[in-house]
């Protein structure tokens, strides 16, 4: 963060203390409850939600604030916002302040989306007349027109949210602020919004942004505060700390589904006269891991011993999305793998040389079977979890990624030759590769 003067936003070793009462017990019960659960053990009074946090914000910078739930993102916004006043340090905010932190904050629920937006621009210091000038862009932005004679009560979370922004952006902030509402509206709505903080922040407007989306964050923000447990772990230029801020959660959940896998509890059936001992998930360097990126190499590796000699088994894995959809099931036998009679340990190997599959959690079933019955000898059901995480890029919907090209050939609709001498060179590319 840069220290030249004049910021539009100066923070210096702000914090924040939330102190809490016992709530006294109004009953004989209540006391022996309150005895019991509070015997052995000490019950804090005071919770410091920010602590010691200091930076400088240029006009026309954006930044975004992030971390995990309870990280403090939200009570420090509240402290810039001057909803809430800190408890310790200094606070300096140069220009005016549009909000957009909760549901319906702002908002007065009996009274009509109208004469909700002439209140809030009224408390913003406009006039009447000034509002009346805005009115119908307001509306129409936020596609409320039938509904705007309405009271707010009424609304749906989506609604609120629609009402909000459209305030919040028409009003001329100095500084635009935006906590995660954003993400209760549709995608169509939400883009929307992106877009026109995207032409606010070209026009100068300073932002200070709040998601868990980091692809919006990375979108939109020139500079990132990373908060953890009310404490500002990093501050910086967005990239360099996003990619510090990705490793950490990419090494945290993978510590999770590594455990995860350890502990078991899956659904095992079989007749055990071949036993899948061991499965492990290893990267390309060869090392166990839960957590990859899309284009890399996966192996899975199972370790089996056989208590008899069995003639052909067939090793099989079955792959299934998080939400159930089957993606792809191979085995040795389809792959044309004779394994001969098998006896005593071993190891099978499948080796995915490159991961097709998009973001999202994804969990592997490993399997012995007979070749020719339908008999399991073991069956380990969706007993091992990997995860594809977001590497930043802008990728595909879905949850394949094709290896395919894009193409652009002005003009050749209107002619076939073209399309001809295309193909040709498309099938010499393939040739060389």
């Amino acid at each position: 963060m840069s220290t030249q003067s004049q910021p539009a936003i100066r923070l210096r070793n702000v914090s924040k203390r939330f102190a809490f009462t016992p709530d006294m017990p109004q009953s004989v019960l209540e006391s022996a409850i309150a005895a019991v659960t509070r015997r052995g053990r000490h019950i804090p009074h005071d919770l410091w939600a920010v602590r010691d946090v200091s930076f400088d914000l240029l006009p026309g910078r954006s930044l975004g604030i992030i971390g995990r739930n309870g990280s403090g993102k939200s009570t420090l916004l509240k402290i810039i916002a001057r909803i809430i006043q800190p408890t310790e340090g200094e606070i300096v905010v140069n220009g005016r302040i549009s909000a957009l932190l909760e549901l319906g904050a702002g908002f007065h629920p009996d009274l009509t989306g109208r004469e909700n937006i002439y209140l809030n621009a009224s408390v913003l210091g406009f006039t009447k007349s000034e509002t009346e000038r805005l009115f119908a862009d307001i509306v129409e932005f936020s596609e409320l027109d039938e509904f705007i004679n309405m009271p707010v009560k009424h609304y749906s979370s989506g609604m609120y949210m629609r009402l909000g922004f459209s305030v919040a952006i028409h009003v001329r902030p100095d500084i635009l602020i935006i906590d995660e509402i954003l993400a209760v509206g549709d995608q169509s709505f939400q883009t929307k919004c992106i877009d026109r903080i995207m032409e606010m922040k070209r026009a100068g407007t300073t932002i200070i942004f709040i998601s868990h989306d980091l692809r919006n964050v990375a979108h939109l923000c020139s500079d990132i505060v990373w908060m953890e447990h009310g404490v500002m772990r990093l501050a910086g230029p967005a990239e360099s700390v996003l990619a510090q801020y990705r490793d950490h959660l990419f090494n945290k959940t993978g510590r999770q589904m590594t455990s995860e896998n350890e502990l078991g509890g899956f659904r095992r059936w079989g007749t055990k006269q071949i036993e899948i001992t061991r499965v492990r998930l290893l990267n390309e360097q060869g090392e166990e891991s839960t957590i990859y990126r899309t284009g890399d190499s996966l192996c899975v590796e199972m370790a089996y011993i056989a208590h008899e000699p069995i003639e052909e088994p067939e090793f099989g894995l079955a792959l299934h999305r998080h939400d159930g959809v089957h993606v792809t099931g191979p085995n040795t036998q389809a792959a044309g793998l004779n394994l001969g009679v098998v006896q005593g340990p071993g190891i099978i190997r499948y080796d995915i040389h490159r991961l097709a599959l998009l973001p999202g959690r994804y969990n592997l079933t490993t399997a012995v079977h007979d070749s020719v019955d339908p008999i399991a000898y073991d069956y380990h059901e969706e007993a091992y979890s990997f995860r594809i995480v977001d590497n930043g890029a802008r990728q595909a919907e879905g949850f394949v990624l094709l290896d395919a090209d894009w193409h652009w050939l002005p003009g050749a609709a209107q002619s076939p030759a073209l399309f001809k001498e295309f193909d040709t060179q498309a099938v010499r590319m393939v040739a060389e590769k």
